[in-house]
């Protein structure tokens, strides 16, 4: 189905669609053209407590007694309900976001599979029995952790929500999710859909609002047992601090500068369109974008010139065009940020050798931009710029290209190109990356741990590891002898 727009979306808590308490709605736009696509009621603290006592109720409650073959059954249903809507999901979340909808119908598809994984392995929930000594036994239970505030980016928010919805629903938790205000769309269809494939009121629960005040009052919130975060670095970390008091239970995948390594003996015709790819697929606006591309001295200038024809042959523009495999930007202001790098860039010594200029019209489009010449200690190439920029940065040899790797505070994702599997594997094991690539482009797959070291973040989101984070490990322990105990000896 077509989306239409003008809709006013409301906001959903204990199964139902609702209005804001305090009435704020807000006009979202298409980034792509500046027009209006939909308005969408915007939370506040009032509709966050609402929606902590609807997770609760649904814990205690019907939610809490749903047993794991019922939960499983569910999640696959949900999955089911993505697909039927694929069409108009995928619509809905190009024409939001502004990314071109040949990469958001995959994501669709990504958000189908993930459910479909965790209603598999859900069965693998299981504790264990010893016996401790003697007549003393023991034996534990795994629990659901409680109710989960979840707070997901604008990049992505269909996906990024079922990255989070999906262990924590397998695990038995209710969810408060947050999507960014200015993408809540695809969320708010997929909670509607999860109520009529049946889920209990109160197990997902969508509260879009502002980070710093209905994002800050939910990690707050005493009635919130786990905060699960995606996003940038520096909101990480001011959400570790306010998640400290009342303690609770925290992950966070947070930002990224991800090396893309190309030695002299890769395959070119592999390495080099997967490299265009591995940081324009989104657009640039992606954590785990390859935004760094390290090439060996010898093949550095023949490298940087095939990979601009390549980002110059890219084709940008409406994100709705199946031909369009470079959208929008999320903005016209996050577009002048990216700009503001490159910019910075020019005056720090780097060469543009592609794009790299505010472009005409409507929409908030930026061009493929790579830039030669970079040293890794350039502004560049160490901070996030999260937009279709790549700084191409030259190596003498592997110590070297791991060096540079590393040589930055994050650690998310890494990609290395080279023709000796065993160097592959060296360098793998030398980066200081939650993920690392050989060989191939491609990122995040269902049963894969995806999450970083350093300043990207803790705890892995995607594998059965992800389903612990949503659990809680009660010991039990028990004696089968029939004499009774009297330590004191009385």
């Amino acid at each position: 189905m077509a989306v239409s727009t003008g809709q006013e979306r409301g906001l959903f808590i204990g199964g139902e669609v609702v209005e804001a308490a305090s009435g704020e709605v807000r006009d979202l736009l298409e980034p792509a053209t500046g027009e209006p696509l939909a308005r969408a009621a915007m939370g506040g603290e009032a509709d966050v407590d609402r929606a902590v006592a609807a997770a609760r109720e649904a814990l205690d409650g019907p939610w809490g007694r749903t047993p794991p073959n019922e939960r499983s059954r569910l999640l696959h249903a949900l999955a089911d309900a993505i697909a039927a809507n694929r069409k108009e999901l995928a619509e809905l979340e190009s024409r939001n976001v502004g990314k071109a909808i040949s990469s958001v119908k995959a994501e669709v598809g990504g958000a189908v599979e993930n459910f479909r994984f965790f209603a598999s392995v859900l069965g693998s929930i299981a504790g264990r029995a010893n016996p401790v000594g003697g007549s003393l036994q023991t034996y534990s239970i795994k629990e659901p952790v409680g109710v989960c505030a979840q707070i997901v980016p604008w990049n992505y928010p269909l996906l990024m929500s079922v990255w989070k919805l999906s262990p924590a629903l397998a695990a038995g938790c209710s969810v408060v999710l947050k999507p960014d205000p200015q993408t809540p769309l695809t969320v708010l269809r997929i909670a509607e859909l999860a109520a009529e494939v049946g889920f209990p009121a109160g197990a997902i629960n969508v509260v879009p609002g502002d980070g710093p005040t209905t994002g800050s009052y939910l990690v707050r919130h005493p009635g919130v047992d786990k905060v699960a975060f995606t996003g940038s670095t520096r909101t990480g970390s001011e959400i570790m601090r306010l998640a400290s008091e009342p303690l609770k239970r925290l992950t966070l995948e947070l930002g990224g500068k991800s090396p893309n390594i190309v030695f002299a003996d890769a395959d070119l015709d592999d390495a080099i369109p997967s490299s265009v790819w591995s940081i324009y697929y989104a657009a640039g606006q992606s954590c785990e974008a390859r935004s760094r591309v390290l090439v060996e001295k010898p093949l550095y200038d023949e490298f940087v010139s095939r990979f601009a024809a390549y980002a110059k042959q890219l084709k940008v523009g409406d994100p709705l065009d199946p031909e369009t495999q470079v959208g929008s930007l999320i903005s016209t202001a996050h577009r002048e940020r990216v700009h503001g790098f490159v910019e910075k860039g020019r005056e720090e010594g780097a060469e543009v050798v592609v794009g790299g200029e505010l472009p005409d019209g409507k929409g908030a489009f930026y061009a493929p931009t790579v830039l030669a010449g970079v040293d890794n200690a350039m502004t560049v190439a160490q901070e996030e710029i999260f937009g279709p920029v790549v700084a191409a940065i030259p190596f003498e040899d592997e110590k070297d290209a791991v060096r540079i790797a590393n040589d930055v505070r994050y650690g998310l994702f890494a990609t290395v190109w080279t023709g000796d599997p065993a160097r592959g594997h060296r360098v793998a094991r030398a980066i200081k990356s939650g993920m690392v690539g050989i060989n191939m482009p491609f990122t995040a797959f269902p049963g894969i741990p995806f999450g970083g070291y350093k300043q990207s973040g803790f705890g892995r989101e995607l594998s059965i590891d992800t389903l612990e984070l949503y659990l809680e490990t009660k010991g039990v322990l028990f004696s089968v002898s029939p004499k009774p105990f009297n330590p004191f000896g009385l």
